[in-house]
């Protein structure tokens, strides 16, 4: 009974260690521990956070102030004197503790415009990374993606090896049989036991292949590299999807993040040119005071007593002659503003570039799939052919191994470009601006 325990323990195990997902399952731990994803949302945090900032900077601005102050011992007495007394008249006595407390608030009346500039620009810039965060998300997506298919392709790269190799041994233990019987000569024998040790290193390779895309895949989740995983393949569509090439062109022009995000940050630009010439306009601030003071220095003569007292004013402000200082700002946003909307037309136009291509590179793998198809088709019917010939002697060793090769090859070839055509597909929507996650 402590033995079964012990088996289902480890069988137990050993199933907790090697996980199948499902591509979207892929998509949703990779998503959720994207360090990207986490680097943008904090870019979205700090822009609400600024645009915060500049909201608060409409409302009055309180400070409270409190001071002590302690005077040396030889200050004398306020006195005065005059022709009619003989003596000098004290006023009071010296206070030596002097203590302050005030309640003071600003409130801004007129700025020139700059606060509202400066908010419409904070809006913008926020606009503008909420659109970043929706691009690296499309981004993170498609590296799941890629990570998937290239384990999916180096998986069953690995079990097309693997499946090879065994039918080379069943032919080389054929092969022996035929030599003892003097059917065949010791080089066809050898040439069937190289080729049997150039696949065994065949296997080793695609081993090494599938780990290091297993590792690239753990990476692109966001996983301890080491986790044992595997993919589900049951998801792989080979469906074709017809695109008309002017259509799509509109759709990326239309969807890409980057460009809108690039489009807020133009406007938001155009709002730091406001922002620089109000300083041209005064500021206008209403501001007032509330006093609590020991002694008042607005109670006279100066008593040891608390005694309260406010005040309430109006502040004008305006820059008559700054040597140029608000032109120089002026002229700063002026050009970040032209830099900003020549990136808008050099991305426009990669981003045309990048439809092209990828659509062209669509067309191309979906070709090489039919291609291949009819190529595996071709050999895999000749490799049956010499394969029968071979167990009559009616083929060598050499055809045998030619057919071989070219069915591992030609299934090699189709895998390959069914998992091209997987991440070309992809590719293409994520240059559309579609949503891929």
């Amino acid at each position: 009974m402590k033995k079964i325990i012990i088996l289902i323990l480890f069988a137990s195990s050993l199933f907790a260690q090697e996980r199948i997902l499902t591509l979207k399952e892929c998509l949703e731990i990779g998503l959720q521990n994207s360090k990207d994803l986490k680097i943008s949302q904090s870019k979205i945090n700090y822009s609400d956070a600024k645009l915060s900032e500049i909201n608060s900077q409409f409302l009055p601005q309180f400070k409270l102030f409190g001071n002590y102050t302690r005077l040396s011992d030889n200050i004398p007495a306020f006195e005065f004197t005059s022709p009619f007394f003989p003596n000098a008249i004290k006023v009071s006595e010296p206070l030596y503790n002097n203590y302050t407390f005030k309640l003071g608030f600003t409130q801004p009346l007129f700025t020139g415009f700059k606060l509202f500039s400066s908010r419409s620009a904070a809006k913008y810039n926020l606009q503008a990374s909420e659109s970043d965060y929706s691009k690296e998300q499309n981004e993170a997506a498609f590296n799941i993606y890629n990570a998937y298919w290239n384990y999916y392709k180096a998986e069953e790269i690995r079990n097309v090896i693997a499946q090879t190799l065994q039918q080379i041994e069943s032919h080389l233990k054929d092969t022996r049989n035929f030599y003892d019987q003097g059917l065949v000569s010791n080089n066809d024998l050898l040439k069937l036991e190289v080729q049997y040790s150039n696949t065994k290193l065949m296997l080793i390779e695609a081993e090494n292949n599938l780990k290091i895309a297993k590792i690239a895949l753990n990476k692109a989740l966001g996983i301890e590299l080491d986790s044992q995983i595997k993919v589900s393949g049951a998801e792989t569509s080979l469906e074709n999807v017809n695109y008309d090439l002017s259509e799509i062109l509109n759709e990326a022009l239309n969807n890409r993040q980057e460009l809108k995000s690039l489009a807020y940050r133009v406007q938001s630009s155009q709002e730091g040119i406001s922002a620089a010439k109000s300083n041209w306009l005064p500021s206008v601030y209403l501001s007032g005071n509330y006093y609590y003071s020991n002694p008042n220095p607005r109670f006279l003569p100066a008593k040891d007593e608390f005694n309260y007292n406010w005040d309430v004013g109006v502040t004008l402000s305006w820059d008559v002659w700054n040597w140029g200082l608000t032109s120089t700002q002026v002229s700063q946003a002026e050009q970040t503003k032209i830099q900003l909307e020549t990136n808008y037309d050099q991305l426009k136009e990669n981003i045309q570039m990048e439809v092209h291509s990828n659509f062209l590179n669509l067309l191309k793998t979906e070709e090489k799939v039919k291609v291949n198809k009819i190529a595996l088709e071709q050999a895999s019917e000749n490799y049956r052919i010499t394969a029968e010939k071979y167990n009559l002697q009616l083929a060598t060793s050499t055809d045998i191994i030619d057919a071989e090769t070219l069915k591992l090859q030609a299934e090699t070839n189709l895998k390959t470009a069914e998992v091209d055509y997987q991440i070309a597909k992809v590719r293409l929507e994520k240059s559309l601006g579609r949503i891929i996650y």
